[in-house]
C-alpha cells in the first residue's frame, strides 16, 4: 500500500471532543474515545483504529484543528483494547526540519499501553531506506507503515494507586536493578514468573530485599522501549531499556505470560499489582525514567511518533542548520526542553506513574539534557520549578543522573532542591583510593592524600552543601553509589583492570576506559590468595559505601558477588551474563551476610544516617565533635597531614548526641598493617563491629578501651561503636 492508494481525504471528520479543553492522549467518554495529540506544523491529522488480526484493517477519521496545535474529536463505538495511531500529513521538506510522511501510522506520545512494539523493516523509517539499508533522506517514503508499526491501545481511565511509603531520606537505601535480570533464576519465583513484574513483586524477591535491608528499588527502565536497528541486526537487543519508546506505557515484554495474555489492561495490572506488593513490605519503587531522547534516534533513525508529528516541536534543531538534530545525549536527538509540549509531556508522564502506578520516584537519566536552554545548562529550569512546586511531584523522591555529553554537561551539585544527584565524585573517588592508588602503591609509587575521601565519607558538603538553604541541598542529596548498571560490577572492579566487552559485538570499543579498577595481579581468574584479596577490596568499597554520610545506591548483585566476566557494558545482553546467579558458593554467602550486617548496623545506629552535614564542633552541648578526623595515635589529625600522600590511615569518630552510639570508623589505606591507637572520645570502652579483613561477620564482638590498640591488616577498614545512648 501507497500514500496515492490510501484515502486518507475521505476520511469523515471526527465530532468535537467531549471533554473542554480537550486532554491529550485518548480518553474513553461517553459512547466512545476522545482522542488528542499535539502537531502544531502538520495540515491534516488522523486517528487510525487498527484490527492487525484482520489484514490490519484501519478505520480512519480526521481530527479537528484546534488551538496551539492540538488536534481532537470524538469518535464514538470505541471501546477499551482497540489498537490505534495516528497518521499526520505536512511539509516534507528535511532540509527545514519537517519530515511529514501520511503513510506511516504513529505512535500516540500519550498512549497509556503498547499493544505491538515496532517492528525494524524499511517501511518504518520516513524517508527511503533500501533493503540494503542504504538511506535516501531526501526522499520521503511512499510505503505504508501499517504492518509494522507500534500500535498504542485504548484503555479506561484508571483509579488512583493506593498509598506511599514515604521513607524518610535518611533511612533510604536504594536497590538498583533490572526486573528481569534480579529474578530470571532467583529460587522460589514460579518458573512463569521470574524476569517478570510479577516475578519481582513475589515473596520470594521481597524477601531478599528485606533481609537485605533494602527500603527502595529502583528499577532500570519499564517504559516501553524499542531496540535499535544495529543491535537487531547482530540478533542482540536493548536489555537495559534507554531506549524509550512511550513514557506512558510499561514494558509489555517483562509482563508473564498470563498478564501479556490478559491484554494491555492485564500489563498494566502487573505492574500495579507488583508496586502494590513491595509497598505491602515497606519498600519503595522508583524508576529510572529517559526524557532525555527517544527511540528515533537520529535524522537517519526511524518514524514511531514524535519525528512524524512534529520533529521540530519536540527535538533540538541546530539553529544555523534546522534540517540536522542537536544531540546532548549520544542518541541521536535529544528532546527540547524550551518548548512547553515537552516540559508537559514530562509532568503529565510523572505524574501518571505516580498517581496510577503509585510509584515513590525517580531517577532522570543524563538530567542535564532537562535542564538545558538550548545549549546552556540553567540550575532553576522552568521544569524543576514545576516539579518542585508540582502537589504530586514534590512529595516523592527526584534523582539526577547529573551529566549529559552535550557542552559543560558535568553538574554533579548544581541541581536544585529538592532533588538529589548521582555522586560521581563518590564513585570515583572511592575506587581511586581502594584500588587504582593501591595498584600503584604496591607498584613502587603511591596514592592520593585522604582530603578527597574524607570529604565524601563526611557527605560531600563541597558539592551539596552550598545554596540559599542553610545547609544547601543536604546531606542525602549526595547519592552514593560505587557501581551502577553500566560500568564494572564491583566483583569485576576488583577482578579486572580492562573491560572484555566483545560479547557486544562492538570489538571492544564500547564501554568506558576510565574504570579505576585494579585486578590485584592478574585478569580474570586467579589464586586463592588474589581471590582472598579482591574480596577485601570489595568488603571497603561496600563499608565505606554504607557508612557513608549520605543516601547509598547498591547495585543489585553485588551483594553476592555478581560478576559480568569483565563486561563494563552489558547493555545488549539479555543473557546469564547480565542476570544474577543464585547459585551461591561459601564465599558469595560471605559477601552477603557481610552486606546485610553493615546495613543493619547502618539501620540501627543513627549515627551512620546524619540529617545535616557536619560541623567539627560540638552540638547542644555534647562533649564531642559531631566529626572529628583523629589519626594513628589518636590524636587530631595536623593540618599538613592531609596533604601528606603517605599518610593514609585515618580515624574517623561520629558522635551519636546521645541519640545513638558514638561511631570509629578506622581506614588504613596503606601497604602494611599498622596499630591503631583508639581515642579517648567519652572515655568508656570501644566495640570492635567488624573488620573488612574478615571474611564474614562474627557473632562476639570485642571491646577494647580507649588508649588501647587495635591492628589493622593492609588496606582494610574497622569499626566499632563507643558511648551509650542515654536514656
Amino acid at each position: 500500500m501507497t500514500i496515492s492508494d490510501t484515502p486518507y481525504i475521505d476520511a469523515p471528520l471526527a465530532q468535537p471532543a467531549l471533554n473542554n479543553p480537550p486532554k491529550l492522549g485518548a480518553h474513553l467518554i461517553a459512547d466512545g474515545v476522545d482522542i488528542a495529540v499535539e502537531a502544531p506544523h502538520a495540515t491534516n491529522v488522523w486517528a487510525c483504529f487498527v484490527d492487525p488480526d484482520n489484514n490490519h484493517a484501519e478505520h480512519r477519521v480526521a481530527l479537528r484543528r484546534g488551538l496551539y496545535g492540538v488536534w481532537a474529536g470524538h469518535i464514538a463505538g470505541i471501546t477499551a483494547g482497540t489498537f490505534y495511531g495516528f497518521r499526520v500529513d505536512g511539509r516534507w521538506d528535511p532540509a527545514a526540519g519537517h519530515v511529514y510522511n501520511p503513510a506511516k501510522l504513529l505512535l500516540d506520545p500519550y498512549a497509556r499501553a503498547v499493544g505491538r512494539t515496532p517492528i525494524i523493516d524499511p517501511r518504518l523509517y520516513g524517508y527511503v531506506m533500501d533493503d540494503d539499508h542504504t538511506a535516501h533522506l531526501d526522499q520521503r517514503d511512499p510505503r505504508d507503515s501499517v504492518e509494522v508499526a507500534g500500535l498504542g491501545v485504548i484503555i479506561a481511565d484508571e483509579p488512583t494507586a493506593c498509598a506511599h511509603p514515604y521513607t524518610p531520606w535518611d533511612e533510604t537505601v536504594i536497590y538498583e536493578a533490572h526486573v528481569v535480570g534480579l529474578t530470571k533464576t532467583l529460587p522460589g519465583v514460579p518458573e512463569e514468573l521470574r524476569g517478570t513484574y510479577a516475578g519481582l513483586g513475589h515473596p520470594a524477591t521481597i524477601t531478599h530485599l528485606k533481609s537485605l535491608g533494602i527500603s527502595a528499588i529502583e528499577l532500570l527502565p519499564i517504559h516501553a522501549k524499542l531496540s535499535e536497528p544495529f543491535l537487531i541486526h547482530k540478533g542482540l537487543e536493548n536489555y537495559w531499556g534507554y531506549n524509550t519508546l512511550s513514557f506512558f506505557a510499561p514494558e509489555p515484554s517483562y509482563a508473564s505470560a498470563a498478564g501479556r495474555a490478559a491484554g494491555a489492561q492485564g500489563v498494566i495490572d502487573e505492574v500495579k499489582n507488583m508496586v502494590a506488593a513491595l509497598h505491602a513490605a515497606g519498600i519503595e519503587v522508583l524508576l529510572d525514567v529517559v526524557y532525555n531522547h527517544s527511540c528515533e534516534a537520529g535524522t537517519d533513525g526511524v518514524t514511531v511518533s514524535w519525528r512524524g508529528l512534529d520533529s521540530s516541536l519536540y527535538y533540538r534543531h541546530d539553529s544555523t542548520n534546522p534540517g540536522a538534530l542537536k544531540d546532548t545525549t549520544g542518541c541521536g536527538n535529544s528532546f527540547d526542553f524550551r518548548r512547553t509540549s515537552v516540559i508537559r509531556m514530562t509532568l503529565d508522564s510523572l505524574r501518571y506513574w505516580v498517581e496510577v502506578f503509585g510509584v515513590d520516584g525517580f531517577r532522570f537519566d543524563l538530567a542535564v539534557t532537562l535542564g538545558r536552554e538550548g545549549d546552556n545548562f540553567n540550575p532553576n529550569h522552568p521544569l524543576y520549578s514545576a516539579m518542585a512546586t508540582d502537589p504530586v511531584l514534590s512529595t516523592v523522591k527526584l534523582i539526577n543522573e547529573p551529566w549529559d555529553v552535550g557542552y559543560g554537561g558535568w553538574r554533579t551539585g548544581q541541581f536544585p532542591v529538592p532533588t538529589a544527584d548521582w555522586n560521581d565524585r563518590f564513585r570515583d573517588t572511592l575506587r581511586s583510593f581502594w584500588l587504582s592508588e593501591p595498584a600503584a602503591i604496591v607498584h613502587g609509587g603511591h596514592g592520593s592524600d585522604l582530603r578527597d575521601l574524607a570529604t565524601r565519607m563526611a557527605g560531600s558538603a563541597d558539592l551539596f552543601g552550598h545554596g540559599r538553604l542553610p545547609g544547601g541541598r543536604g546531606v542525602h542529596a549526595s547519592v552514593n553509589f560505587v557501581t551502577a548498571h553500566d560500568g564494572f560490577s564491583l566483583n569485576d572492579l576488583t577482578a579486572y583492570s580492562h573491560k572484555h566487552n566483545d560479547a557486544n559485538l562492538e570489538d571492544n570499543r564500547d564501554g568506558s576506559d576510565n574504570n579505576l579498577s585494579w585486578n590485584h595481579g592478574v585478569e580474570g581468574s586467579a589464586s586463592e590468595a588474589i581471590m582472598t584479596m579482591r574480596r577485601k577490596s570489595a568488603r571497603n568499597l561496600m563499608a565505606c559505601l554504607i557508612l557513608a554520610a549520605g543516601t547509598p545506591m547498591l547495585t543489585a548483585g553485588d551483594e553476592i558477588l555478581k560478576t559480568q566476566h569483565g563486561n563494563n557494558n552489558a547493555y545488549c545482553q539479555n543473557s546469564p551474563l547480565s542476570w544474577l546467579d543464585w547459585e551461591l558458593g561459601e564465599h558469595e554467602e560471605n559477601m552477603l551476610a557481610t552486606t546485610s550486617f553493615l546495613l543493619q548496623l547502618r539501620r540501627e545506629h543513627a549515627v551512620f544516617r546524619p540529617t545535616q552535614f557536619f560541623t567539627g564542633s560540638p552540638r547542644e552541648g555534647d562533649a564531642l565533635r559531631d566529626m572529628e578526623w583523629l589519626d594513628a595515635s589518636g590524636n587530631q589529625m595536623q593540618d599538613y597531614t592531609w596533604f601528606d600522600p603517605q599518610a593514609r590511615l585515618v580515624q574517623m569518630l561520629r558522635s551519636g548526641r546521645g541519640i545513638s552510639r558514638d561511631a570509629l570508623v578506622i581506614i588504613n589505606g596503606q601497604a602494611q598493617a599498622e596499630q591503631v591507637t583508639l581515642p579517648w572520645g567519652r572515655g568508656t570502652d570501644f566495640e570492635l563491629m567488624w573488620a573488612s579483613q574478615w571474611e564474614r561477620p562474627r557473632e562476639h564482638t570485642e571491646h577494647i578501651a580507649p588508649g588501647g590498640h587495635l591492628t589493622l591488616a593492609p588496606f582494610s577498614v574497622a569499626v566499632l561503636l563507643g558511648g551509650s545512648v542515654e536514656s
